[in-house]
This record gives C-alpha cells, structure tokens and sequence, in this order.
C-alpha cells in the first residue's frame, strides 16, 4: 500500500478516554476504506512552542479533544496548519481552539479568551452552552455546498459530543465574515461545523465523529481529512495556502 507521511495529533493522549481510543481507531478505520497507510503521531502541546519543527513531515494535523499540557502550544499548532495550508482537523476540544486561535490572529483579538480557562476574562469567544451536551447523540443539519457536505452526502447527520462550550454568539458574525464559516448547525441552529473554504482543508466540529466509526463505516469527515493529506503538493508547499 502507498505510504502516507504521518498525521500529527496534538495532544495528550489519554488510552482511558473513549474520544482518544477511538480517534486512533477511526484513523485506522478510513485509512484502510482508501488504501493508505497512515503514521499517526501523538505530540504533547508543550512541544508545539516550535510547531514547524513538532509539526515537520506531518500531512496533516488533528486537533484532538481532552484536557491540554499547553493551551499556547495547541493554538501555536492550529496557526500553522492554518497559514501553511496543511490539512486541519479539530474535534471538539479542538473545535474550540481553533476558533481561539481565529479571534486572536485572524480577527485581531488578542485577549479572546475561553471560559473554561479564565471566567472572568472581558472577551470571552468561547462560553458554557445554554444546556450542556456532554455525552449525547444530537441530529446535526450539514449545509449543502460545504466541504461537509460532499463528504457526508447528506444534510441530515447525527453525531456524538463530549463538550459544554461553543461559540459565543456575540463573535458569530465576526467569524463568519473573516472567513471561519459554519457549515453544520444542531435543531437550534448553533454551529457544530466550522470550515474555511480558502484552505486544502480546514474543518472542525464541535462533536467527536471518531465515537461512531466502525470498520465498515468509517466516518465520512475522518475518510476526507486522510484524502486531502494524501493529495499530491501537500508535503512539497505546492498546495501551501498563503498567510
């Protein structure tokens, strides 16, 4: 089988968490649906300081769930996937850094900060959800169109979170003008997909689709992450996205 360079994940990886466990699995599930054989490399956050050289031969970069060693390393990590145009995908806890990550240095919003980190910060991007859904299985919409959508082929989804922060609404608007666009919304209408449609790839959702692939369904969102970091120029800069 041909080789795909490695798919880097940042963060600590945790065997006992059901979104860690299953991420490998799920790697191991849609790389096998396309044939490829894929090196997945767990990297501690406090070695993304110098996400050039953590991140160095890595096709692609996932953003995993779960509590982080250094928050500063990840959002180091998340920008240089972003400016480099390597493939990104962030689940969950990743979701949310990489929307901190957008409102410091894309917005401009240095002191963008996340709830769960300092509550009484004055620019909060991230808050607690109105109701907490930790632990459900929630129908999600996928917007035609989208990236998502191609990969999913369907706009009726339903998928598994492990969260109980998202997007402040005040900052939605924002977001979506300078480029982060949702493109999956729950029955209420939150965003659960985000994408930058000037990106190889660039998706990240607010639940964790590596709980619900199997063997003979590996989930659709994982299957084209792995297929764009497999695309031919990405490792040699010719598919790099101008920052």
């Amino acid at each position: 089988m041909p080789i795909l360079t490695r798919i880097g994940v940042m963060g600590e990886r945790d065997s006992r968490f059901p979104p860690h466990r299953t991420l490998d699995e799920a790697v191991a599930h849609s790389a096998s649906r396309l044939t490829l054989t894929v090196e997945l490399v767990w990297i501690p956050t406090p070695r993304l300081s110098d996400p050039a050289a953590a991140l160095a031969g890595c096709a692609g970069v996932w953003a995993a769930p779960g509590t982080l060693a250094s928050v500063a390393g990840a959002l180091s990590g998340i920008r240089f996937a972003r400016e480099q145009g390597i493939p990104f995908f962030g689940t969950c806890g990743g979701f949310q850094h990489a929307v901190l990550e957008f409102a410091r240095n894309v917005l401009g919003f240095s002191d963008a900060a996340h709830e769960a980190y300092d509550p009484t910060a004055p620019r909060l991007i991230l808050t607690s959800l109105a109701c907490s859904i930790k632990g459900q299985a929630m129908a999600v919409r996928v917007q035609r169109g989208s990236r998502s959508y191609a990969a999913y082929g369907r706009e009726a989804v339903t998928e598994e979170y492990y969260c109980s922060h998202g997007i402040n609404p005040q900052y939605r608007g924002l977001l979506e003008e300078h480029g982060l666009r949702t493109a999956a919304r729950d029955e209420d209408g939150e965003p659960r997909i985000l994408e930058i449609d000037a990106h190889p790839f660039y998706v990240a959702t607010l639940f964790v689709p590596q709980t619900r692939s199997t063997p003979g369904s590996p989930h659709p969102l994982i299957t084209a992450f792995l297929a764009a970091a497999a695309a031919p120029g990405i490792l040699d800069g010719r598919a790099r996205h101008p920052s």
